[in-house]
């Protein structure tokens, strides 16, 4: 059993808490609003996160988990880096490179591992994967999105984590690699119809996904793909909706059917490797953090049993280093009720 601090409460957070919870280990969760849906034995600490007090906040935890807003997630984790021997499991989604405070990781001992849900994470540490069985690649694809299992007269979508990271998305530059140049381009750009199994054509747009595998990945090609249904990219782009009606337009609605698709295609000059990741939510769960959380929840757990030991910033891909770290992920992944298919051909 371990000591895992929960650094947010949203709809991750608490599931990656719960989950964690029901594993048997000491669970504390920080968060700014008053948490009541959770289990009476995880320890809630209703706080907003500040620099000054957060090393008391998690002092004597084998494992801080980071599931903050990117606007905040990255403030903290100079912080954290700096305490002796400390864990880290960071889902927080920023611009910022985490790799910055590398340096700070190793003089303190300590390990941060980044970016830690399905993509990024569960998709990089496949395409390390695939580089590591097949050398360098001729194209590496991802096609992710968490959408309504039906679309409406609206904006078929709501947001299955803080709405504010999903408009920071839209707007933040799609850093990709073309024709084996590393370029900026807008995100929101190349859209284009993709098929979903089980639901059909969706729209596909560029989002600043890639990030660590510009460098970790040797393609000459690397693209990443939001998938949302057709329309929806239209009435975001009229520009008729302040932020906080969007926030208030893409609340999540839990009584609302929803689905994760994570669809991954990577060739070589002989061989086409194709993963289809899907989930629907299960047990009042989302899909989104499921699929999120598990990644996040079993990485939390290799840092706590130490079967990830290494001091210093690392990216998602390290699961995919070791085949027995990313089979570890995919197993528990599938026993919690994820789909995931995978197929190869010429």
């Amino acid at each position: 059993m371990a000591r895992i601090c929960v650094l947010g409460g949203g709809l991750v957070g608490r599931f990656v808490a719960c989950i964690l919870n029901d594993r048997k280990h000491e669970i504390r969760v920080v968060d700014a609003d008053l948490l009541s849906d959770i289990p009476a034995d995880i320890e809630v600490i209703q706080s907003h996160i500040e620099l000054e007090t957060l090393p008391e906040m998690v002092r004597g935890f084998d494992v801080v988990i980071n599931c903050l807003p990117g606007r905040i997630g990255h403030s903290v984790r100079p912080t954290l880096l700096s305490i002796e021997g400390l864990s880290v499991a960071d889902l927080a989604f920023t611009s910022e490179d985490p790799r910055m405070y590398e340096e700070l990781a190793k003089e303190h001992g300590s390990r941060l591992i980044y970016d830690i849900g399905i993509a990024p994470g569960l998709s990089n540490a496949l395409l390390m994967d695939a580089q590591c069985r097949m050398g360098p690649l001729l194209s590496a694809k991802i096609w992710v999105g968490g959408n309504p299992q039906e679309p409406d007269q609206e904006w078929s979508y709501m947001a299955p984590f803080s709405p504010s990271d999903v408009i920071e998305e839209y707007m933040r530059p799609a850093r990709i690699r073309r024709n084996g140049h590393n370029v900026t381009e807008a995100a929101l750009s190349e859209r284009h119809l993709v098929s979903v199994p089980e639901y059909g054509q969706m729209e596909a747009f560029l989002t600043d996904g890639v990030r660590s595998l510009l460098d970790t990945i040797d393609s000459e090609e690397l693209l990443e793909y939001t998938v949302r249904w057709p329309g929806h990219i239209d009435r975001y782009l009229s520009g008729k909706d302040t932020e906080d009606e969007l926030i208030e337009a893409w609340k999540f609605n839990s009584q609302r059917p929803e689905f994760t698709w994570l669809g991954i295609e990577v060739k070589d000059r002989d061989t086409t490797l194709r993963w289809d990741v899907i989930d629907e939510g299960k047990d009042g769960w989302s899909s989104m953090a499921r699929t999120t959380g598990l990644v996040t929840v079993e990485v939390a757990e290799m840092l706590a049993d130490g079967s990830i030991s290494k001091n210093g910033v690392m990216p998602p891909e390290i699961l995919g280093e070791e085949s027995e770290l990313l089979q570890r992920l995919l197993d528990a992944m599938q026993r919690e009720g994820v789909q995931i298919h995978s197929s190869s051909g010429e």
